[in-house]
């Protein structure tokens, strides 16, 4: 387990979370405000076990890893931590549209600063599309401030970069 929050636990992707994985990533509102492309179960476990691979890989910049709640251990989405372009440290979520609305979000937000805080790190990124009004509501909740505004080539919409600076308690 990487870390937990009140109601969930962060830990790492593994192939029994195929059937899960793959209902997210398939699901156009989940993917909407990502890049968009749905796949068939078989490239999503692809992803997946790609996902999985990098767990072993040293100097690895590109983590994805599994959101369950403590309750009943039940995926619910994934979290990243990956290096963006400019090599700042970016962080995303990304959950199953049945677990929308219910606070674990902002929870989950609030975990990964806590856990980026405690790891070291100073300054964390993240990037929304502007429509995506629950993720801008969720970073503006805690504390991100706006770096710079752009249209996403890929998905021709608006979207912010976000960025918050750590400070050490």
């Amino acid at each position: 387990m990487l870390f937990e929050t009140e109601r969930l636990k962060v830990r790492f992707l593994t192939i029994g979370d195929a059937q899960e994985f793959h209902a997210m990533q398939s699901n156009l509102k989940v993917m909407q405000f990502a890049d968009g492309d749905i796949k068939n179960f078989e490239e999503n476990t692809d992803e997946l076990k790609e996902l999985i691979s990098r767990y072993t890989i040293e100097n690895n910049d590109f983590w994805i890893y599994a959101i369950v709640k403590k309750s009943d251990n039940q995926f619910i989405g994934t979290v990243a931590l990956v290096k963006d372009a400019y090599n700042d440290n970016e962080i995303g979520y990304r959950f199953l549209e049945i677990f929308w609305g219910l606070g674990f979000g902002s929870e989950i937000c609030s975990g990964l600063v806590s856990y980026c805080k405690r790891i070291g790190f100073k300054k964390i990124i993240a990037y929304v599309i502007d429509e995506n009004i629950a993720s801008v509501k969720i970073l503006e909740k805690n504390n991100f401030t706006i770096l710079k505004k752009y249209t996403n080539q890929d998905l021709q919409l608006t979207e912010t970069k976000y960025q918050l600076k750590i400070v050490k308690a």
